[in-house]
Parts: structure tokens; C-alpha cells; sequence
């Protein structure tokens, strides 16, 4: 019997479409069996009935009327809906767009699944501050900051079946970011290394990274600019997929 491929729902916005086409070329370029890649887009998911989180605009920034936060992405939300995505079953893995992958993304699914955590992900310790992003958007600092960034996910988990679609488009960004519905204790949610979310101007430079998070940006920005050597060899890597795929007319010219 052919194995089911393992799927990888990718957070998505229309201004960082070039960040989401190279994440997904890497996936793909690289991984040995099959992935099923999804974009989390926010219009499709209102058009399916399962959003409907209201905010506001103000100057070009989000504002949610939960919690009436500033938010930085169409995805800030959105990727919490990938356990009823998945119908509540199985295992899928979540990422943001501004990552650049360097190695089999199966492997992660390989190393990562026991049954009894509901969840997986990088356990930063991570407090860059309020601030700007790249965009001009506000970054809001928050409890268990970039943990949600990537999360494997066991989708059919009993705990994991308590979120709901409605606690989605209801709960404070808070409570969701810092996965409230889970018990609050750091041991019953599984820890990946840091080398699968790895950030840069962030993470140790020992460490070799096999997934990039370009939390400062990116080099789709024009203006972004390496804080270390390190996050300047990724970023070339990551322009190196990015010329093959304009090149090619696979992708459109970056212009944020």
C-alpha cells in the first residue's frame, strides 16, 4: 500500500507570496517521498465557514477586535485551525511563510510522534520586544513567543479536539499563542531541537540549521539586511532558489 504523504500547511499572505513560493519549492525540491503542501489562505478559509475573526484596518495595520491587538499577517489566527483542517486526525505540520527549509521535512515527521504530546514545537526563549516589522506592521510581543511558528501537530489528540473552530475566531491572540487549551506545563508539550526553527540575528551560530525563520524580515525585503554572517549565507542560499524559480517564470519578482 503507497504511504499517505505527510502534509504541511504553510501560513499565507498575499504580501509575502514570493517568501511562500520559495518555502514551497525547498519542500519540494528536497523531500525524498511525497508532501502535500496547503496554504492556509484567509479568504478560502472564510469562504469554507470556518472564519470569521473580526478586526479592523488602521494606517495599513490590523487591529483584532477580540483582544484589540495589532496583528502582522493574515496567518496570526488562521493556523490554529489545522487540527479541524485535518478532520481531527493524523499528523500534519504548520509553518510560516518566512522559513527557508534545508533538509527533508519527512524527517521531522520521522523523529516527532509520540502519540501522547498533542503537540510539538520549538520551545524558544524568545523576547525580541514590541517593535516594527519589515512592513511597517507592529510586532507585539506575547507569552511563548515564535512557538507557534511551527507546530507539529496530532491532530486527533483529545486535547487538541477541545479546540474549536469557534474558540479560533473567538479567543483572545494570547490564549491561542500560548496554547491555553492545552495543561500549562512545558513537559506535555514535545520539544523539537532548535535546528527546525531556527531564527535569525537569534539562534546560536553553532548550529546548523535545517529550517531558517527569517523572523527580522527576509530577503524578499529590499531593505532587510543580514544581522550576522550566518543569516547572510541563508539568506543567499535562499536567494539561490529564488533566481531559479524567477528564472524560470515560476515566480514573479519580488517588489515589498
Amino acid at each position: 500500500m503507497k504511504k499517505q504523504p505527510n502534509t504541511v500547511y504553510i501560513g499565507y499572505d498575499p504580501k509575502e507570496d514570493v517568501a511562500y513560493e520559495v518555502l514551497k519549492f525547498t519542500i519540494e525540491r528536497i523531500a525524498v517521498d511525497n508532501v502535500r503542501i496547503v496554504p492556509i489562505k484567509r479568504d478560502v478559509v472564510e469562504r469554507m465557514g470556518i472564519y470569521n475573526r473580526k478586526y479592523s484596518t488602521m494606517n495599513g495595520q490590523y487591529v483584532d477586535s477580540i483582544d484589540g491587538l495589532p496583528f502582522s499577517s493574515e496567518f496570526s489566527f488562521t493556523r490554529f485551525l489545522v487540527p479541524a483542517l485535518n478532520m481531527y486526525q493524523g499528523w500534519a505540520l504548520y509553518m510560516d511563510c518566512d522559513m527557508y527549509l534545508r533538509t527533508d521535512i519527512n524527517e521531522l515527521f520521522e523523529e516527532y510522534n509520540m502519540d501522547y504530546y498533542p503537540l510539538y514545537c520549538v520551545k524558544h526563549k524568545y523576547a525580541p520586544g514590541d517593535g516594527f516589522k519589515m512592513d511597517g506592521r507592529v510586532q507585539e510581543n506575547y507569552r511563548r513567543k515564535n512557538w507557534s511558528s511551527l507546530i507539529l501537530w496530532n491532530c486527533g489528540h483529545p486535547l487538541n479536539q477541545k479546540l474549536t473552530v469557534n474558540d479560533v475566531n473567538t479567543r483572545s491572540g494570547g490564549w491561542l499563542h500560548g496554547f491555553n487549551w492545552l495543561p500549562d506545563k512545558e513537559a506535555d508539550i514535545g520539544a523539537i531541537h532548535e535546528e527546525w526553527n531556527w531564527l535569525d540575528n537569534h539562534s546560536d551560530e553553532g548550529i546548523e540549521a535545517k529550517n531558517v525563520h527569517f523572523t527580522t524580515g527576509g530577503p524578499w525585503f529590499r531593505d532587510w539586511k543580514c544581522g550576522r554572517t550566518i543569516d547572510g549565507q541563508y539568506a543567499a542560499e535562499w536567494n539561490g532558489d529564488y533566481t531559479y524559480l524567477a528564472g524560470h517564470g515560476k515566480i514573479k519578482p519580488y517588489e515589498i
